[in-house]
């Protein structure tokens, strides 16, 4: 089934044409990838897709009642209420529903209506459409999901009760994307939703968007992500689109296939408009040849020719470079901890690890848990930081913020790098900024024109004019478009130095890293190996931690088996205790029929009838005998007993 259709979708901004006779279908199930440089179009088709904005020309069809929903890549959630009441907004109907439920309830339990067959079978069959309307809806689940959601994307130590208005801006972002999932509109579409989480936060949205029911459109330069939840990628380049069926990886395949193709068809039909021409040159003019010139002349004229295929990669292009090797000990971190201020808690703590020449040490680790502030302690950006830090010979360091905050708002492009290196010629600089795309009158933009993607590439292009031996990097990815993130792959892939850097980009940390760091409360762990392997080793982790539980909680099921509950202890002892009171009863005949006995061996008239004496010893031993066993018995019991007490 169809939900939206896209039938040649113009858009202009003033003069500049943005997007041209744009053609798109989106059906129930669709995973959709809107992919493209920086500039592109791709946030601005998803406004227009959304409603967001107008179009100048072409036809949006949409089914009746299809609902639409847009997540702004710079969307926060703005909201006075606290998260959890902020979150059952989305439930209003459902909640007002399930209030009609409970007025129905009590209305049923009057007396009065009772007592009316009619009107109780009446309210009785509108409760049983209401509650069944209730129960597909979710109505028996709506909190479940919403705390589902909620721990998700990494709100799970929270107090639900907590104002929106004293969450950070990333915070904000994340509650929007939870609202707009928990709604569940039929087209969900999401512009760079990656921004702001977490690797694992990442993983439970890839679970989650695989699994929605409904159709989803995304725009993210997250290309693992990708990978794992789309199955059509539209490219958009040069105002058009194209449709590749399959995950971001075969787009780049095909696309590169489709290129190469489309040149080698074009290159063989410039091959036959030359020959053609040649032939037409020559022969034109001779009467015995003139005919077929002129033929070959018309087959010129009416022949379609392609133009020459473009592939819209135009890219940053540079390398890092270092002005002297550092020794092979690079860096020797031991206990370390940091935190904001004198009196506050630990960022992170107890803090180990050591960097050798040529590493490339991704950390990762969950928000909050102190990644950036690590990077900061080991420049010694910081205050209030303890344990040993040693630095190896000849290490020069070189910084790349997130933030951005290094770079002044007021300078030009130009000035910025200029003013880092006066001695450099002003066409070196210019050479240099239009390695990384600024070109012409772009150079004298100021800083605070720039866009995030604009503003990484001056930081990046004084990042490889410093020539630091140890580069630290902090989201290096971040505001990067796919093709500038591939081009910033291969020049750290060459760089002859080391890297130490924080990323939450699974595709660039398996690319670049060679060892994975974990922080965690607990400290720091040190892994060997890409994404990948880490990845693995938590999985290994993760099974021996299951088999772990299981052999425990089958340990603990059969000692439960194993050992009575109180009531059968209490069946227990009251069974002994009966047997011990039978016994104690059997003692006290056997010992009543002993003293009957033993005065008949002293009876006169007993004494000299032998047989008679010998019945009576044999009374009194059987029961001595007897009254034996029994106490025998009767200690056994006793020592039952002290067990189950």
């Amino acid at each position: 089934m169809i939900v939206m259709q896209l039938n040649n979708i113009s858009k202009y901004f003033g003069a500049d044409l943005i997007l041209s006779k744009i053609k798109l279908e989106v059906h129930h199930d669709d995973r959709i990838a809107i992919v493209g440089r920086n500039g592109a179009g791709k946030s601005t088709l998803l406004k227009i897709m959304s409603g967001q904005i107008p179009y100048d020309e072409g036809e949006i069809f949409q089914p009746k009642g299809v609902t639409v929903g847009y997540l702004d890549q710079h969307t926060g959630l703005d909201s006075e209420e606290s998260i959890w009441n902020e979150m059952l907004t989305v439930y209003e109907p459902l909640i007002q529903l399930e209030k009609e439920l409970r007025k129905m309830e009590e209305q049923m339990a009057d007396p009065k209506i009772i007592e009316d067959e009619r009107k109780y079978q009446q309210l009785l069959s509108q409760y049983d459409s209401k509650q069944h309307d209730f129960e597909q809806r979710g109505g028996f689940h709506y909190e479940a999901d919403i705390e589902s959601v909620l721990n998700g994307l990494n709100f799970g130590n929270f107090d639900f009760q907590t104002p929106i208005q004293e969450l950070s801006g990333g915070q904000k972002t994340r509650l929007a994307l939870g609202k707009l999932l928990l709604s569940k509109p039929d087209v969900l579409i999401l512009d760079e939703p990656t921004n702001h989480l977490d690797i694992e936060t990442l993983r439970w949205l890839e679970g989650y968007l695989k699994g929605y029911p409904g159709a989803v459109v995304i725009v993210s330069h997250d290309r693992y992500f990708l990978d794992e939840t789309v199955n059509i990628v539209y490219d958009v380049a040069f105002q058009s689109i194209k449709k590749y069926h399959g995950n971001y990886s075969y787009f780049l395949r095909k696309r590169a296939e489709d290129y190469e193709l489309e040149m080698k068809r074009y290159e063989k039909q410039q091959e036959e408009i030359k020959k053609l021409e040649v032939y037409i040159q020559k022969n034109i003019a001779r009467d015995s040849t003139s005919k077929q010139a002129k033929s070959r002349r018309k087959k010129l004229e009416k022949m379609d020719k392609m133009d020459r295929p473009s592939l819209d990669d135009h890219s940053a292009k540079f390398s890092f470079e270092i002005t002297r090797k550092s020794g092979n000990d690079v860096l020797k971190v031991d206990h370390l901890s940091a935190k904001y201020g004198e009196l506050d808690e630990p960022v992170f703590k107890d803090v180990s690890f050591r960097v050798n020449r040529g590493d490339r040490i991704a950390i990762v680790g969950p928000n909050g848990i102190g990644k950036s502030t690590l990077l900061k302690a080991i420049l010694k950006r910081m205050d209030h930081v303890n344990g040993d830090i040693q630095y190896g010979t000849n290490v020069e360091f070189g910084y790349y913020d997130q933030e951005q905050s290094t770079l002044n708002a007021h300078k030009t492009t130009l000035q910025e790098l200029w003013d880092e290196y006066p001695l450099m010629p002003e066409k070196d600089v210019r050479t240099v900024l239009g390695n990384f795309l600024f070109t012409g009158d772009d150079v004298l933009k100021t800083i605070g024109m720039l866009s995030g993607g604009e503003k990484a590439r001056v930081l990046l292009a004084k990042l490889m004019l410093q020539k630091a031996n140890v580069l630290i990097m902090d989201e290096p990815t971040n505001h990067l478009d796919l093709d500038s993130k591939e081009v910033l792959e291969a020049a750290l892939a060459d760089f002859p130095g080391t890297i130490i850097f924080v990323s939450h980009d699974r595709y660039f940390i398996n690319r670049i890293a060679t060892h994975i760091m974990e922080l965690s409360n607990q400290g720091s762990r040190l892994f060997i190996g890409d994404y990948d392997y880490y990845l693995e080793k938590l999985e290994e982790e993760s099974q021996l931690e299951a088999i772990k539980k299981a052999e425990i909680e089958e340990k603990r099921q059969s000692q439960q088996a194993n050992v009575p509950t109180n009531k059968q202890i209490q069946r227990d002892r009251r069974k002994i205790e009966r047997q011990i009171q039978s016994i104690e009863e059997q003692i006290v005949e056997h010992e009543q029929t002993i003293e009957e006995q033993e005065p008949k061996l002293y009876d006169p008239e007993n004494v000299n009838d032998y047989t008679k004496l010998q019945d009576i010893n044999q009374t009194i031993k059987e029961n001595e005998e007897a009254i034996e066993q029994l106490m025998e018995k009767w200690e056994e019991l006793q020592q039952e007993i002290e067990k189950l007490n």
